[in-house]
């Protein structure tokens, strides 16, 4: 497989970098000065069968060893995806640096990996990602560990809301949606799916209208983490409130239909508070927090609601319709 070298700026060939260049015979130190790598950040050299059962190695730089920052080293660990995808397997040597860094690396491995392929028929084999394993080489294993598994967690969080986000809105209607927040259940999360009839006792007058010219019905999903510490319990929890129309037509006030497809966007918000409490679970963030999801569907039909009626939202505040095409608004 590849051999990953991120290199921070002129510094020389050291721990496993350094036994890579001897079991190459010095392949990798000559490749280096002939492609003047000064480990620059974003600078990239890459080394094909150097020898030593490497398939390549690729030199990534990190720029100056002062200088370098979580965020900027998970950015460097998706290009090293990027770099390794076509490869079944590949090593980065990450033993030169600390452990939160070395982990901020794997992340950024994973992150760029993802793919939702769930319904492609037609991609090519050779377009395929064939890598199957990246290893991650550090000093120390058990720290590294420890800083990236409340990082793997929120790699989970923004696994799913991708997810959510890209199925068809044929598939993510509001019931399925509320459905797979069931899951954050396993997580320790209290989930609470609220149908029409008490989101009507409520008083969500807003909310159903914008649902009523469809035939799915629309769902409330409350999620609560509660990990507070005991003597740190705050009357009130942090709440975030996510937007879910999965599928927005504009309703009587249609869209038109240039770029229509992409209104099964118009769930993101509520896909990232599902991937948020998702990330806060698997974590065990000591925090109480409560993510609202409204789900609906935006529809015309004989039954949607019209520009000039008037709805009442759950704060007794009266709201004409103007355009039915904004919701929230």
């Amino acid at each position: 497989g590849a051999l990953v070298l991120p290199l921070a700026e002129d510094a020389p060939l050291a721990g496993l970098a350094q036994k890579a260049d001897e079991a190459t015979g010095g392949a990798i130190a000559r490749a280096l000065e002939a492609a003047k790598f000064k480990g620059r950040k974003g600078q990239v050299t890459t080394l094909w069968a150097p020898g030593a059962g490497l398939s390549k190695v690729v030199a990534i730089g990190l720029g100056k060893s002062s200088d370098l920052a979580a965020d900027g080293v998970e950015a460097v660990g998706g290009s090293i995806a990027g770099a390794v995808a076509q490869e079944r397997e590949a090593v980065i040597a990450a033993d030169g640096l600390i452990p939160a860094f070395a982990a901020s690396l794997a992340m950024g491995v994973a992150l760029k990996s993802y793919r939702f392929d769930r319904y492609r028929t037609k991609e090519k084999e050779e377009d395929k990602p064939k890598i199957e394993r990246v290893a991650v080489a550090v000093a120390d294993p058990a720290k590294t560990k420890s800083a990236y598994a409340p990082m793997q967690a929120v790699t989970d969080g923004v696994f799913l809301t991708r997810d959510l986000v890209s199925e068809p809105p044929n598939v993510l209607t509001p019931v399925e949606c509320a459905e797979r927040c069931k899951a954050l259940t396993k997580l320790g999360v209290e989930v609470e799916i609220l149908g029409p009839k008490e989101m009507k006792k409520l008083g969500f007058g807003a909310l159903l209208g914008v649902a009523q010219g469809s035939v799915q019905e629309p769902r409330m999903v409350v999620m609560k983490w509660m990990g507070a510490p005991k003597g740190k319990k705050t009357a009130k929890p942090l709440a975030f409130i996510g937007k879910g129309v999965t599928f927005d037509t504009g309703g009587i006030s249609i869209k038109p239909a240039g770029g229509m497809e992409d209104m099964k966007w118009d769930m993101a918000g509520a896909g990232t508070v599902i991937g948020l409490m998702a990330a806060l679970a698997g974590r065990k963030a000591k925090a109480d927090v409560v993510g609202i999801v409204g789900l609906v569907e935006n529809m015309p039909s004989g039954n949607a609601q019209r520009p000039g009626d008037v709805v009442t939202s759950a704060s007794g505040q009266t709201i004409e319709v103007i355009n039915t095409d904004a919701e929230g608004r």
